[in-house]
């Protein structure tokens, strides 16, 4: 079935500034990267924004001149460097960054939410344990205290984004624990309030990128959290590996007279 003329309308323009994108670039790398090159330079400068659809296929070949298979494999390789996304039986779309201020302090779940973005976690394993002698330090406790540890991996829309492992006093998480784990302490009056929060960047181990589904060696975000509540209390220490290519971790700063 024809799409309808306003789509066509929306979907030209698009796909003559990707041509014209790709007639400037004169290197001499193949024609499907010199392509790839042309939409990840429109995906950086703007005009091409997150969860914005891309002209199908047939129309990009139309514009550009190249051939279905030229265009499918320029596709391939932005969607293997995660600026893109494919699903079944839709267009293509600009994946979306995923960008947090560093200022607030907010579980994954909630964030998610905000976002109006479906989070989903994936249990690795969770169980009553002795604790280490710098989680005795960071938490406040005692050696005989048991602690949970809760790892999991992080989802958005069905996507891996990160993997978590979580400490906590088993005394904050009594009963059942549902899929955020700053729900079940604020239901058990252990508010999380603050967190210093330690970022590195790092490369994805073998098992990391397993579970993020990246290829081994992908740039990642190692974030380390210490969360106390209102009262100064440390409540959690938190370990998470994020994807480098997927989310963003941003700070506002003022100028101290």
């Amino acid at each position: 079935m024809p799409a309808p003329t306003d789509q066509l309308a929306e979907a030209q323009p698009l796909a003559q500034r990707i041509a014209a994108a790709l007639q400037n670039d004169q290197s001499e790398d193949p024609l499907y990267r010199r392509l790839a090159a042309a939409l990840r330079g429109l995906i950086a400068g703007g005009h091409l924004r997150n969860r914005d659809s891309l002209p199908s296929e047939r129309r990009l070949a139309e514009a550009t001149g190249l051939s279905r298979v030229t265009v499918r494999k320029a596709l391939e390789e932005l969607v293997d460097g995660g600026l893109v996304e494919r699903r079944a039986g839709a267009r293509s779309h600009v994946a979306q960054d995923m960008d947090q201020s560093l200022s607030v302090l907010m579980g994954f779940t909630a964030d998610m939410r905000r976002r109006g973005t479906v989070g989903h976690s994936v249990l690795l394993h969770k169980i009553m344990d002795m604790p280490t002698p710098d989680e005795v330090l960071k938490l406040g406790i005692s050696l005989g205290e048991q602690v949970l540890r809760l790892s999991r991996v992080r989802l958005a829309d069905g996507e891996p984004l990160a993997v978590e492992h979580a400490v906590v006093p088993a005394f904050a998480v009594a009963g059942a624990l549902g899929d955020s784990l700053y729900e079940a302490l604020r239901q058990n009056g252990y508010r999380p309030y603050r967190a210093l929060q330690r970022l590195r960047v790092a490369l994805a181990d073998a098992d990391e990128a397993a579970h993020l589904l990246i290829p081994p060696g992908s740039p990642i975000l190692h974030i380390e959290r210490h969360t106390f509540m209102e009262n100064g209390r440390p409540i959690e220490v938190t370990r998470s590996s994020y994807r480098g290519d997927r989310y963003d971790f941003v700070a506002e700063l003022q100028i101290d007279d």
